[in-house]
Parts: C-alpha cells; structure tokens; sequence
C-alpha cells in the first residue's frame, strides 16, 4: 500500500502485476528469492524489495506533492517515526491480527501496547494535522496503512479510543482519493498477461 502510494504520488508510472502470496508466480521468485510484495524491478534489472526504499525511489525521482521533508529536523523527525513504526509497532499489529499464528491465545497484551504507540501519535497530532507537518507527507504515508489495520481489527474498540486527532487523520486518509485508487483490486497476474500500468488513468 505504501509503494503504491508514493509511486501514485510521484506521477511515475509502473506495470503493475498484483500477486496471490499463496500461488506465487515464477515470475517473483526469479526476481526476488524472497518471494514476498513488494518487488519493484527496474530498467535496468536492479530489483527494489522493501516497500521504504520504493517510496524512496519514486520520491526522489520526482515529489510532486512535497512529500519528502525538507530540512534536517524534518528529516531526522520522519526517520524516527517511522523506524518505530517499524521495528516496534508492526510487530505488535502482527500478534493483535494474527494471534494464533504467533501461538497466542488472544492478541489483547499487544493491543495494549500498540495503544502507546497511538497515543503518542495522537499527541504529534495535536500540534500539527499530519505527521508531516502542515500537509500530508512521508512520515504520514508511512504509517498510515499500519495504522489502519490496527484499526480494522477492532473497530469498535478504536473508536472507543480517546484519540480525536488520529481518528481525524485517520479519516481523511480513508477518504481521500489517492487511497482509493490505490486500493483498486486488479485480478492476479498471469504470464502472457497484456500489461497493466499503475496508476490507471
């Protein structure tokens, strides 16, 4: 989600092959032996495997939408949050969604401690209205497909949550065009496949 974002953002365009992780094509794994999404190829053959390093890669290309920060507190602001993010908060998503693949009973102890992590993020977003700054950014774009899933896994519970800031920004990012187009479902690519170029226009 957030490679296709900032390739969106950017007004660079890609052949887009979306993949079924439970039949994945010969195709990635000859890319990428890791065989896991996102996998950006380009021209020249160097293969780009982490979703971070392909925002990076569209952005410094080209950042239309001032996406990128752009001084040194800014930068060092948006490299902070997003290595919690991360190393500590995509973590605990994974055990709160997924508890019975981690050997849990329930994901309720790594709900509790992902809340700090929101909490916090809320705080941030109560002196500015994006993590960015004054409009929509990186940091922003980084985080919020996590943050959204933390909040799809119980609804009711996060909304529950005294959190009006993030729920506001939550919101706006949930409505907003570019995720939309984003979320766009495309049927599973096949070898021989005419191709598919994102963003659609």
């Amino acid at each position: 989600m957030r490679a296709r974002l900032a390739i969106l953002a950017s007004g660079t365009r890609v052949q887009l092959r979306e993949v079924v992780l439970r039949n994945k094509p010969a195709a990635l794994i000859e890319a990428s032996p890791k065989a896991t999404v996102p996998v950006l190829v380009l021209p020249d053959g160097e293969v780009i495997e982490q979703s971070l390093d392909i925002m990076h890669w569209a952005l410094r290309s080209q950042d239309p939408w001032g996406w990128l920060p752009t001084t040194p507190q800014a930068e060092q602001k948006t490299a902070a949050l997003i290595h919690q993010c991360d190393v500590d908060f995509k973590p605990l998503l994974d055990r709160y969604k997924y508890p019975n693949r981690f050997g849990l009973a329930d994901g309720l102890v790594h709900q509790a401690h992902g809340a700090v992590f929101l909490t916090q993020l809320d705080q941030h977003l109560n002196d500015s209205p994006f993590l960015h700054g004054l409009h929509w950014g990186m940091a922003d774009t980084a985080l919020a497909p996590f943050v959204r899933q933390f909040a799809h896994t119980d609804k009711a519970w996060f909304t529950a949550q005294n959190w009006p800031a993030l729920a506001q920004w939550l919101q706006a990012f949930e409505s907003s065009e570019t995720f939309t187009h984003c979320m766009e479902a495309h049927a599973p690519w096949l070898e021989g496949d005419a191709p598919l170029i994102f963003p659609i226009q």
